[in-house]
């Protein structure tokens, strides 16, 4: 099992990556994202060097067997749809103390905690399990936790529903997400798409402090008028002289409910004004940042040098893209539209719609979001009650 393979050579890891801590997590300064670049991101280290050294990097049980045009199903299905299934991913913002605790009867997610902890540097899986909240809630800590309790669900699918991979047509992932099912659909390997995760979440935790900025959640009606507050917004904050005044929908989630992100300035006035503009309520979300808004162009380039370092795969399963919700066409598609998610708002509804499309009357695939929490079962419920009807959550 791929899992075993993954075990014989947690010792090849152990001499090369860098060591930190095992006890708790450490931020990474400013001063260290250079390093992540031109060390941990350059991969050369992780060549399998001998044929022992090569190991498995896909999520699959060993004997199932996935097909290169498998992805072909979702334009021109031959099978009853019913039969088939779509594997979703959360993101940042899915995290809670105690997440992967229900995994750890299943071998498989043991081992992928495991080698996470020898590619981070750090317990990740005591962080998860001990908290403590404040810690597990850093940009820093949270995208490779919700990252490795994604992936480690599947460990449990496999167990309950193994057909559910070997008949996936289509995979997406929520922001941080779209990395774990660019993983599970064998465009990129594990421990170096950790390793990714890890330089996206310094380098946006860094643009976030340099550019102060939050998001929320805003719920509104068919006469509210999104765009004209966001306008407004930015507009206060030029007049109270915000030197990068932003704000801008950041989530797409379903009809009468999207995300905002601005910085501070322009989130007061939101709050301050929403039933001017017809919005029902506002909520913040607990998180760092702006997030894909402009407040985070500092961290394109770094993401994206460390991207061009990995060998990209062409996806075994079409792989959704938050940018535009289309699906990803190769590898090269890949390189140039992932890191265009950093800044760009997540396209989430026009992706559930662009996957469930189906004719009247035809049946819809099974849905499983494998990860914490069951926000996008949830939001499925909004924007496609017929497929939400079939749908399960495999909880990290």
């Amino acid at each position: 099992m791929y899992s075993n393979r993954i075990v014989r050579n947690l010792s090849h890891f152990n001499r090369l990556l860098c060591k930190t801590s095992p006890e708790k997590p450490v931020a990474i300064g400013a001063d260290k994202v250079r390093e992540l670049l031109d060390n941990a991101a350059s991969f050369e280290d992780v060549r399998p060097r001998s044929e022992q050294d090569t190991w498995a990097t896909l999520p699959y049980v060993e004997g199932t067997h996935i097909k290169r045009d498998q992805a072909l199903k979702s334009t021109r299905p031959k099978i009853d749809p019913r039969e088939t299934s779509v594997i979703l991913f959360p993101g940042q913002g899915a995290q809670f103390v105690g997440m992967a605790s229900r995994l750890l009867k299943y071998p498989g997610a043991r081992d992928i905690f495991a080698l996470a902890n020898e590619v981070l540097g750090y317990d990740l899986l005591k962080l998860c399990l001990e908290g403590p909240k404040d810690a597990l809630d850093q940009t820093i800590h949270c995208q490779p936790a919700v990252m490795v309790s994604s992936l480690a669900a599947l460990e449990q699918l496999k167990e309950e529903r193994p057909n559910a991979i070997e008949n996936c047509f289509a995979t997406a992932g929520f922001s941080l997400g779209e990395i774990s099912a660019l993983v599970f659909a064998g465009a990129l390997p594990f421990d170096r798409a950790l390793r990714l995760v890890q330089i996206r979440a310094e380098a946006m935790q860094l643009a976030s402090e340099q550019n102060k900025g939050g998001m929320c959640t805003v719920l509104f009606g068919p006469d509210a008028r999104i765009g004209e507050a966001c306008k407004e917004a930015v507009n206060w904050s030029i007049q109270r002289g915000v030197e990068y005044p932003e704000c801008k929908i950041a989530n797409y989630l379903y009809p009468s409910c999207k995300v905002i992100a601005g910085n501070e300035e322009a989130l007061k006035y939101l709050e301050a004004n929403m039933k001017k503009f017809g919005i029902k309520r506002i909520k913040r979300l607990p998180v760092s940042g702006a997030f894909h808004t402009e407040l985070m162009a500092s961290a394109v380039e770094p993401f994206y040098m460390a991207l061009k370092k990995i060998k990209i795969e062409d996806p075994i399963i079409s792989v959704h893209s938050n940018v535009d919700g289309k699906r990803y066409r190769n590898a090269s598609h890949v390189l140039n539209q992932l890191p265009k998610q950093i800044v760009r708002p997540v396209k989430w509804e026009q992706t559930l719609h662009n996957i469930y499309e189906r004719k009247t009357g035809d049946y819809f695939p099974r849905t499983f979001e494998c990860g914490p929490g069951q926000g996008l079962k949830t939001i499925l419920k909004q924007v496609n009650a017929k497929a939400w009807d079939s749908a399960f959550c495999i909880q990290a």
